[in-house]
């Protein structure tokens, strides 16, 4: 991991693999549809906390950085489920959808309840569209969540089992992300915001992480610009835009209204360095020096250069 004045998580290969890409040496990995949760808690003065957590070091994608919980969309999270909130229609819209794939739509919004509900333990669903789960702790919720981790469950069967509503009404679509054409390992991701229900309670039960916090993202922030906290860019550009709401409920508010137009990071060759930026957001531009290509193996193998920081 190159070294940053902040905690902006940042791979030595990347250069390599850049360089690599600008020359017709590597193939862009197709992006897979992901969904993750900003789920809030209000905490009184200071404005709301966030859930997140931190990702093992052993982890082969952004290893050590902090998150929020969620992960790639499930094929089977197009199986119908009971649905309560916006019409699929609507939800395809905001999701940047085209007419006709309303279960796409439906995909993402399942994987961003399912990934909440199996790394911590919070389920935005209820016996009717005006209810939520008061409770998910107990062995037979862990087996059912255990269930739904290794595939052995689909999420609809496990709704449908339940007899449980998915409320996505709960949900406020916040973001989209798609990681770098430059990255192994890519996924188009949209971020979502939610509150935690009353009564329920996250718990570490991610096998991904080895912590998780509640922190009020200002404070996060701070974390991430004095370098203790590791975060990738989307991460902390997130978190950067809660930091204008006192509550849970102003966050949800505000969600309708936000930009998804996804955010790509753009490599450039100018004047013998790399110029890595995400249009939109300035502070995390990079200015790199290129690596010449080893003399053996893989072009992303070289260590990185790094010429100047953020810009910002």
């Amino acid at each position: 991991m190159s070294s940053t004045p902040n905690g902006q998580w940042y791979p030595p290969e990347w250069p390599a693999r850049i360089r690599a890409l600008a020359h017709g040496e590597l193939t862009p990995a197709a992006p897979r549809r992901a969904a993750t949760v900003l789920l809030l808690r209000d905490t009184g003065a200071g404005g709301p906390a966030v859930h997140m957590l931190r990702r093992r070091t052993s982890m082969a994608f952004a290893g050590g950085a902090y998150a929020y919980p969620g992960g790639a969309v499930d094929p089977r999270d197009e199986r119908p489920v009971a649905w309560a909130g916006p019409p699929l229609a609507e939800w395809a819209g905001r999701l940047g959808f085209g007419a006709g794939e309303e279960a796409a739509a439906q995909a993402v919004v399942c994987a961003a309840v399912r990934e909440t509900f199996e790394e911590a333990g919070v389920l935005l669903a209820g016996t009717s569209a005006g209810t939520v789960v008061a409770d998910t702790t107990g062995d037979d919720w862990d087996a059912d969540r255990a269930a739904l981790v290794a595939h052995e469950l689909s999420f609809a069967d496990f709704l449908d089992r339940r007899g449980l509503v998915l409320r996505s009404d709960l949900l406020g679509a916040w973001a989209r992300w798609i990681t770098p054409e430059f990255e192994p390992r890519r996924y188009d991701t949209w971020f979502f915001v939610a509150a935690l229900p009353e009564g329920q309670r996250t718990r570490n039960v991610s096998t991904e992480a080895d912590r998780t916090v509640w922190i009020r993202p200002a404070e996060a922030a701070a974390g991430y610009d004095r370098g203790e906290l590791l975060m990738m860019p989307p991460t902390i550009s997130t978190l950067r835009g809660l930091t204008a709401y006192g509550t849970a409920a102003e966050a949800l508010a505000a969600a309708g209204g936000r930009d998804l137009t996804p955010v790509l990071a753009r490599a450039e060759l100018k004047d013998g360095e790399i110029v890595l930026s995400w249009p939109g957001h300035e502070e995390f531009t990079k200015h790199l020096t290129p690596v010449a290509p080893p003399a053996t193996g893989s072009p992303a193998t070289a260590p990185p250069t790094t010429t100047g920081e953020s810009t910002a």
